[in-house]
């Protein structure tokens, strides 16, 4: 799966190369393409932004400089998206759906954030990650990439995937690990018992138990599916 990340920071993605992710880039499962938007400025100054029309605080991206950036992607079929605090919250059955596109364009904003126009030219989709305000839609865009990379083929073993929390639309069950003993706690017994039948009937009665008790909402809306 490729990835092109339009962005006026690019080294902020640097961390993406770490752990699972990492490894799937290393096996060229999932391929990073970082576009620096403020390359395409022609202002001798390189800036990318200017203050609003109308007035206001902050200041607003150029849209000549970032369709320009977005121009330099030869695959015009790719899906657009912009980070945005007004766009649709991210789930799990939007990551799981994402993950099936081979090519996706993640547009990060800045700023007081991008001029509507090339906004409306380029962009298929919005998507949130949360109602609250960021500097830029950098971090978000790394929460975009980390959680859809997840379900391509081949990044992780799919019983790895098969059992986490909104898989099932509950919360995952607790897990353990040796010691078997720590700090006067011993890891439940069932777990130790070998019998897979019994372990997958308490796991399933202990997912719907901490759903019910951290998360009852998302119980509501399984039975209303």
């Amino acid at each position: 799966m490729k990835f092109d990340i339009l962005t006026l920071f690019p080294e902020m993605f640097e961390n993406l190369k770490q752990s699972i992710i990492g490894r799937a880039i290393e096996k060229n499962i999932i391929n990073i393409n970082l576009i620096n938007i403020r390359d395409f400025s022609k202002d001798k100054h390189k800036k990318v932004d200017d203050t609003p029309y109308g007035g206001g605080a902050g200041m607003v991206m150029k849209p000549d400089v970032v369709y320009s950036a977005y121009n330099s992607i030869k695959d015009k079929n790719a899906k657009v998206i912009y980070m945005s605090p007004q766009g649709k919250t991210l789930n799990q059955k939007k990551v799981e759906e994402l993950s099936k596109e081979e090519h996706l364009v993640i547009l990060c904003g800045h700023y007081e954030g991008i001029d509507q126009r090339v906004l409306d030219k380029i962009v298929d989709e919005e998507i949130s990650i949360g109602d609250y305000v960021l500097t830029g839609g950098e971090l978000p865009a790394m929460v975009l990439i980390d959680s859809v990379s997840r379900y391509v083929e081949g990044v992780l073993k799919e019983d790895s995937i098969k059992e986490e929390s909104f898989s099932n639309g509950l919360l995952e069950y607790p897990q353990y690990t040796r010691p078997e003993v720590f700090e006067g706690e011993k890891v439940p017994e069932i777990l130790l018992s070998g019998h897979h039948e019994n372990i997958s009937k308490w796991r399933k009665e202990k997912s719907l138990e901490i759903t019910k008790k951290k998360r009852p909402e998302l119980i509501k809306n399984k039975n209303a599916e």
